[in-house]
């Protein structure tokens, strides 16, 4: 059409002046300029044949094409931009074209040139970032029309500048385009004109030769040179860049095969694959995980540049090689097939990638394994193909979004030494401690495989441990320190999770033993250890500190390293959590510092702390604690209490020292190491002798002393084992006591005569009164005498705090120091306190009131400390940082007075009246007086900080049960403010758990809960509610209803073994809290499995992990509150009556909570909440089972009967099933009840009939004590028969095995009467025993006889718990959260075994099933054998879109804009979908059309593209293919435009005079019309249609979908193209 137009003007006029001037007067519009172009084209036509007749003059035309390219449309190009954007980008690409004719029409280079060095001035005006070193204007930046405009005329005057006269301009012209290109500019306009300048404009300068190609060849490489900050959001990243500038160069940059194939050599053209910064960057390109575009263009060129290779057939190598490595390409046409197919193989592997579908990929990870075989040349030892090119596969994987894919990566890459030794490579290290270690981050890699027990530790913690011990193994010397190193260091440049640290760690640890570490080695893995305390799992983190130390003794070099350097390692323990004195760990530290002991550096510099080292040990630790002890001179006397660090070295050193001298000389006199231990302390015991008599030893020595001593005791305590035959405790303990009465006597002058004066003094009164707490216990350890110097103190201590506290204030403000003296001697007389209260050997006085009680009694509580004289806050203030302030003093003040307090309660008790009008004058207020006591402990609860609360609660515990009754409010306000006290904490809190189980101790006390159930008021009901608050909790923080369950049944037990048979009639008010217990547990998150799968991995490695001994193990497993539950019902004696009725109770409650589960969820899934609520109901009345008699069992008969016609999962039913035996085995009273389950109609049990059929199978069980067996054989055979010819498959199985064992028994009993149906049963029997064929039905019958319900699984012998909680469990499918083993009631002993602890043992067979043995094997074995196979025979493959050459610049308006940036073919197919309403067909449709090459598809609004069910359809395709928006009002107007373009208009759809599809021929440029999900294409929109065509169709329907209607016509319009092409 256009042709004709432009053929009808030009027979207008024979002046080209005439007709270009006339066209080029008026408006602007799209239409003229485009007409213009069609002329101008023509034009060119005619003047490239110069022949023709009609041609013009050639002057004339060149003339005519200068005046219309000045005088209209340059200045059309520069012009401001009034049109909206697509119209204006429309008329800028006609009048580029327009303007490139008049070019090659008006044939004057100096014209061209001068008008590209106009343009170009003007592209750099408007983007000056064009300029090197020029800063972005924002007025003219991205969004300026300018740049585009620029652009389209050099597009359109580049290909007319000579090589050799403008190769200045060119370069300039070039390095202009390079820069828009590489520009850093985010999406939208400035993307797009990056895309336009690399997909345009570089691939048109390229046609000037070889000038350009270089230009652009020095620019990019030259751009990659340059530093470059990434910042995050800023759009594509530069390696995008680049390879969209590469891809649209490709076939320039790349040689052409010429004749002979002989290639082009340096010398005569560029070959970039001979340069290692092209592979470099595809490879950068490859391995983009956020940028899926620029990863497809580098595999293009990466495609492209093997099929040049393969076409040219010459050698060739890209240089230079790194180290051993070989070059980046390689091609050697004598391996020509080789190459080919390993490159094939490559391509395949990360076009699949692409897919992020891990069935599609999983199936060519096998070619990974091919690539390795080619790679590698085992005989000599040496890579083939570089390294780099699998770590670009492996980088890929590990970065995917689909965590599948990346630990299948991960994992096949950890696997490549178990089949083969990889020769060395740079590369290949630098990978493992990069993109490696990166990937292993990610905690959930860690989690079990399928059907893999729980606890069994990690696969990939396994794998990972397996290949880092092959690998470092396998490394040269001289770079195995290095790597290591480096490794370490990578661990600490990030924050890690618990499990990902623990594993990293092992696997280091297991490193087979080399000298590879130095000081930074050290330094690095102490920077490790720092890392592993931030996490919250305290057992994980424990073992991963065990685990650094061994990498630590494995892997240091100790002639690098100095004492002074593994002691400041070891500090970097936490001994409460890996290296306590007494385990493994700690003895393999002592070994090997007594193997090593010679090999240490000498330093000859001071240490940290000050000393010249020797070689020995100890002669190390000698001058460690001399040097210690020492005063520094720079000490004042009021400077701070030092750090404990110190402290902790020197103690920690010793220790070690004389382990080893004990290790050293095992056999040796005790002798020996009294002596090694004598000189080690000598100084700390020599200043400790001296503390009682020299006044002026300084302070800060004394504090030191002290601190060290302290240490001592604290560390030298065994973990895990009794210290009664440690001979270093009781060799310390002796010298400790030889210091007792100097110590004793300078901690009472000091605590006593007004010494301590300063806020920082508060530390040191904490010391001193620590010490005197360890001076305690050391003196009682070794025997309690009366002349002890411990007594000559306490009385003096305790007379002299009650005299400074009784000090009456002057009237003035009180003084610092004064202020400082009471909070000491309040702190002395809590200690005190506590000191009687845990040792009642130090009672000094009689029962009766001293005058401490007196005075404790009298005190006035909460009472505050006003601050000091403001002239004294100054220095006050200036204290350091790590002094406490005023407020904190406060409340360790009102904390300590709440402890003497708490003393005095548990001491008089029995004096707490329950009415304070009793007592008249009260010689012990504070007791006698409980209500104001009570509500003073209310005021403090408001005062306290919550980490000060405890004692508060100790004395509630006291004063709550004696006030229930009468002050029933005020003990309910006190239960409220605790409670609020206690959630609003964190369960990470180290004090949390302490509050807790104060609370509990006082809210569910055993006395409270027996007052509030028997007067049934307010706080009864408030005892509940919290109650189910902490259960609450227990959701979120793991381990609380532990602590209440816990502490209830230990009371109940204990009350009930001391009262009478009343005793647990206060139980069972509460029985809510035990039913809640039984059927207590979370479904936990994948994370949460996680963390609790590798604590059991840790747990059960036992004493090889010396955490799990130095940690205590708080059972804080949802699994003890069950089993303290059980436990504390297999304790209850079904004769005494309190315990029948709790039982009984409960018993009803499990069934009506059961009830109630199956009415809330009909269908509930395997292993879901309600499925394991329902499992714990039910093995709760197991186990509540033989507590039961007939009369409870006859009113709750119906209702388990009733439990069993439910749909109920697998382990629900067997469970069922098994108490209905044991049922009827001991009573068979209710058989009668059990024979009427049969009579139902059929719908009423539908395959639940199958349960009632599976305890007929157990008919033996049942009748072996009936002495009629006879009656009930005949009863079960009757019941049987009919249930045999069920139309219902299951049902006839169950019923036949049934039968079977029935018969079985009446053989052996021989009754007449069933002799006539011998025959007939036998022979069914027989029939179905010798079932021919292979189909289910005979499977299906070896495999229910072989169940292990039926087969070995009997309900008497597997009567115990094991089997309700661990076999049956495991047996039957469920999760392995719900197995619980029975060694865990063994380790839990806060509730005591029963007297029949042998019921807890399974002692039959069924233990040693596995669920393997008797469930379904076919089920996917097919599979199976099929991941096994070495290679797949075919894989899907998904194909490459991309075209072999760049973009066409002839594609015609706004459709190829985006053609031109995706560098993808198109056709000219349109498709309108702006009739559809629904956004699934539009995605559909989207998906289709950029498949199939459509140019564009339009739709009735570009906000579609956000819905969600668009983008899940589309699946991105929206982003790779050009969309308009024309709205359906606009659709007539649109088709009409296109009608004039020359598009042929069609509709699909059905009418009267429409075509078959298989018989209609579809033009080039084609325009399909789709018409609305429900009315089509209405009646106004048909009479603009060409022509309408209808798929044919076999089926009764009337209508496909239309997006299946689209995606027909589609196809068939690109397979008649493809055809025709």
């Amino acid at each position: 059409m256009e042709w004709v137009l432009a053929e009808v003007l030009l027979a207008q006029s024979r002046d080209p002046r005439v007709l270009l001037g006339a066209l080029c007067r008026g408006d602007a519009s799209a239409e003229r300029v485009e007409t213009l172009r069609f002329l101008l084209q023509r034009l060119e036509d005619k003047e490239e044949r110069r022949g023709d007749a009609d041609a013009y003059p050639g002057a004339l035309l060149q003339e005519a094409a200068r005046e219309a390219a000045v005088g209209y449309l340059v200045p059309l190009l520069r012009g401001p931009d009034p049109e909206s954007p697509p119209l204006r980008r429309r008329v800028l690409r006609a009048a580029a074209g327009a303007l490139r004719s008049c070019v090659h029409l008006a044939g004057d280079p100096q014209w061209v040139a001068a008008l590209a060095e106009e343009t170009l001035h003007d592209l750099l005006a408007v983007r000056p970032e064009c300029r090197e070193g020029a800063p972005q204007d924002a007025s003219c930046g991205p969004e300026g029309p300018g740049g585009e405009a620029a652009l389209e005329v050099l597009v359109a005057v580049g290909p007319c500048l000579r090589p050799r006269e403008d190769g200045a301009l060119l370069k300039r012209v070039v390095q202009a385009a390079l820069a828009l290109a590489l520009g850093e500019a985010d999406a939208g306009p400035a993307e797009e004109t990056a895309a336009l300048a690399a997909g345009r404009l570089l691939p048109t300068l390229g046609r000037c030769g070889e000038v350009a190609l270089r230009a652009v060849w020095e620019g990019l490489r030259a751009t990659s040179a340059r530093p470059r900050a990434s910042t995050p959001g800023a759009g594509p990243s530069p390696v995008g860049r680049q390879l969209l500038v590469l891809s649209a160069l490709a076939e320039k940059l790349l040689p052409e095969p010429g004749a002979g194939r002989v290639p082009r050599g340096p010398e005569t053209g560029l070959d970039v694959r001979r340069c290692w910064y092209f592979w470099r960057t595809v490879q950068a390109g490859l391995a983009q995980a956020e940028d899926a575009l620029t990863r497809k263009r580098a595999l293009h060129v990466l495609q492209r540049a093997v099929e040049v290779s393969a076409e040219l057939g010459a050698d060739c190598t890209s240089g230079p090689r790194e180290g051993n490595d070989p070059s980046l390409f390689w091609w050697y046409e004598k391996e020509k097939d080789e190459l080919l197919k390993f490159w094939e193989n490559y391509i395949l592997i990360m076009e699949t990638l692409e897919g992020n579908q891990i069935h599609v990929i999983k199936p060519v990870l096998p070619k990974l394994n091919n690539l390795f075989d080619c790679a590698v040349s085992e005989e000599k030892g040496v890579w083939l193909f570089h390294p780099s090119w699998h770590m670009c596969i492996y980088k890929r994987m590990f970065e995917s979004e689909n965590k599948i894919l990346t630990k299948e990566g991960v994992t096949h890459f950890l696997e490549l030494y178990e089949t083969r030794v990889l020769p060395f490579s740079p590369e290949f290290s630098e990978f493992i401690i990069g993109p490696l270690m990166d990937a292993l981050s990610e905690s959930s890699l860690y989690s079990r495989s399928p059907g893999q027990l729980m606890g069994s530790g990690s696969p990939l913690g396994l794998k990972l441990q397996t290949f880092l011990v092959t690998y470092v193994s396998l490394l040269p010397e001289e770079v195995k320190n290095g790597f290591l190193l480096n490794f370490i260091q990578k661990m600490t440049s990030r924050h890690w999770c618990a499990v990902p640290i623990l594993f990293l760690s092992k696997a280091l640890a297991n490193v087979p033993r080399c000298k590879a570490l130095g000081v930074e080695g050290l330094l690095a893995l102490r920077d490790v250890l720092q890392c592993t305390m931030i996490t919250h799992q305290i057992l994980l983190r424990g073992a991963a500190q065990c685990y650094l130390l061994q990498t630590a003794m494995n892997l240091v070099d100790v002639e690098k390293v100095s004492f002074s350097d593994v002691s400041t390692f070891l500090m970097s323990l936490r001994q409460d959590e890996s290296l306590g004195r007494g385990t493994s760990l700690w003895t393999e530290l002592c070994d090997w510092l007594r193997v090593n002991e010679s090999c240490f550096r000498q330093s000859s510099n001071c240490s940290s702390i000050g000393l010249h080292e020797t070689s020995s040990l100890n002669a190390y630790v000698k001058n460690l604690v001399q040097e210690y002890i020492k005063s520094p001179a720079w000490e004042r006397e009021n400077s701070f209490m030092p750090d404990w660090f110190e402290a902790k070295l020197v103690a920690m050193m010793v220790l070690l020292a004389v382990d080893v001298e004990e290790m050293r000389n095992q056999y040796s006199e005790k002798r020996r190491i009294q002596n090694v231990l004598r000189i080690f302390l000598d100084p700390l015991l020599d200043a400790l002798m001296k503390f009682g008599t020299n006044a002026y030893i300084p302070l800060l020595k004394t504090d030191r002393c002290l601190q060290l001593l302290l240490t001592l005791l604290h560390t030298c305590l065994l973990k895990g084992s009794s210290t009664q035959d440690d001979e270093v405790f009781t060799l310390l303990q002796n010298f400790v006591v030889s210091t007792t009465e100097s110590i004793s006597e300078f901690i009472l002058r000091r605590l006593t005569m007004n010494e301590l004066s300063s806020v920082s003094d508060l530390d040191r009164c904490h010391l001193y009164l620590m010490v005197l707490t360890e001076l305690i216990n050391v003196n009682l350890k070794i025997g309690w005498k009366r002349g002890n110097p411990i007594w000559r103190v306490i009385s003096p201590l305790k007379n002299a705090s009650i005299r400074h506290l009784q000090e009456t204030s002057t009237g003035q403000e009180p003084a610092l120091g004064r202020q400082i003296q009471k909070v000491v001697s309040m702190a002395a007389l809590a200690m005190v306190c506590e000191a009687i209260d845990q040792k009642p050997e130090l009672q000094l006085d009689s029962l009766d009131a001293g005058p401490m009680e007196r005075f404790l009694s009298s005190l006035q509580l909460n009472q505050t400390l006003q601050k000091p004289h403001t002239e004294e806050q100054s220095s006050f203030f200036e204290e350091s940082s790590s002094s406490q302030g005023w407020g904190k003093i406060v409340a360790q003040y009102v904390h300590d007075q709440w402890v003497c307090l708490s003393f005095l309660l548990k001491k008089y008790h029995t004096l707490i009246p329950t009415t304070e009008s009793e007592i008249l004058e009260p010689f012990l207020p504070a007791v006698q007086m409980p209500r104001k006591t009570l509500q003073s402990a209310l005021e403090a609860l408001t005062i306290l900080p919550s980490d000060q609360v405890l004692p508060v609660f100790q004395c509630m515990r006291i004063l709550v049960p004696k006030l229930l009754t009468s002050c029933e409010s005020l003990c309910m306000e006190s239960f409220d403010m605790a409670w609020k006290i206690i959630s609003s904490l964190s369960n990470t809190q180290l004090i949390f758990w302490s509050n807790l189980k104060a609370f509990v101790q006082f809210v569910f006390d055993n006395k409270v809960l027996t007052i509030a159930a028997k007067i049934k008021g307010q706080a009864y009901f408030k005892i509940k509610e919290i109650m189910y608050k902490i259960i609450e909790m227990s959701a979120i923080k793991t381990g609380v209803f532990n602590t209440l369950i816990n502490y209830c049944c230990q009371s109940w037990i204990v009350s009930a073994s001391n009262v009478s048979q009343g005793s647990l009639s206060s139980a069972k008010n509460y029985s809510e809290l035990v039913l809640e217990a039984c059927i207590f547990g979370t479904v936990f998150r994948r994370d949460q499995r996680l963390i609790q799968d590798v604590q059991t991995f840790i747990e059960n490695l036992g004493h090889q992990c010396a955490a799990n001994i130095v940690i205590e193990n708080t059972e804080r497993e949802d699994h003890y509150v069950r089993i303290c539950a059980v436990k504390f019902l297999c304790l209850l004696d079904g004769s005494n009556m309190s315990h029948k009725l709790f039982m009984e109770d409960l018993a009803i409650k499990l069934l009506g909570k059961d009830e109630l589960v199956s009415k809330s969820r009909t269908r509930y899934y395997v292993n879901s909440l309600q499925h394991r609520v329902k499992n714990r109901i039910w093995q709760t009345l197991l186990v509540l089972f033989p507590k039961f008699d007939q009369n409870f069992l006859s009113g709750i008969i119906d209702k388990i009967f009733q439990a069993a016609f439910i749909n109920n999962q697998a382990s629900i039913k067997y469970f069922i099933e098994w108490i209905i035996i044991l049922i009827l085995h001991k009573f068979p009273q209710f058989l009668p009840k059990f024979w009427d389950c049969f009579s139902y109609g059929e719908e009423k049990f539908k395959t639940s009939i199958c349960t009632f059929l599976s305890v007929l199978s157990h008919l033996d069980i049942i009748i072996q004590d009936i002495p009629e067996m006879k009656l009930t054989l005949k009863q079960a055979l009757i019941v049987v028969l009919q249930w045999c010819f069920s139309h219902n498959f299951s049902i006839r199985l169950y019923a036949l095995l049934a039968l079977k064992k029935i018969w079985s028994m009446c053989k052996t009993l021989y009754v007449e009467e069933f002799d006539a149906l011998t025959s007939v049963i036998e022979s069914s029997l027989n029939q179905v025993e010798n079932m021919h064929g292979a189909g289910n039905a005979k499977k299906n019958w070896q495999r229910i006889q072989e169940h292990f319900f039926f087969a070995t699984f009997h309900p008497l012998k597997d009567y115990c718990l094991e089997t309700i909680f661990y076999i049956l469990p495991r047996l039957s499918g469920l999760i392995e959260d719900e197995w619980i083993a029975i060694d865990k009631f063994a380790r839990f002993t806060d509730i005591p075994f029963d007297a029949g602890y042998q019921w807890y043992l399974s002692q039959t067979q069924l233990c040693e099933l596995k669920p393997g043995d008797w469930s379904q094997q076919d089920i996917g074995s097919n599979s199976g054998e099929a991941d096994n196979q070495s290679e797949w025979t075919d894989v899907q493959k998904k194909i490459n879109p991309w075209k072999n050459n760049v973009p066409d610049l002839e594609l015609e308006l706004e459709f190829q804009d985006r053609a031109a940036k995706l560098g993808k073919s198109v056709g000219r197919l349109i498709v309108v979908g702006s009739l559809i309403d629904k956004p699934t067909n539009l995605g559909g449709l989207c998906r289709t059309c950029e498949i199939f090459g459509a140019s564009v598809l339009v739709v009735g609004s570009l906000h579609c593209i956000n819905d969600k069910q668009f983008q899940h359809l589309s699946v991105s395709a929206e982003q790779w293919l050009p969309l308009v928006e024309v709205k359906p009002s606009q659709l007539i107007d649109y088709l009409q435009q296109k009608k004039a373009e020359g598009y042929t208009i069609i509709g699909v759809e059905q009418t009267a005079k429409s075509l078959d599809l298989t018989q209609y021929c579809f033009p080039e440029k084609s325009l399909l019309l789709l018409g609305n999900e429900r009315e089509g294409i209405p009646a106004n929109l048909i009479q603009q249609l060409d022509v309408c065509v209808e798929i044919p169709q076999r089926g009764i329907i009337r209508s496909l979908n239309v997006h299946v209607s689209g995606a027909l016509l589609i196809w068939e319009y690109t397979r008649q193209q493809l055809l025709k092409h």
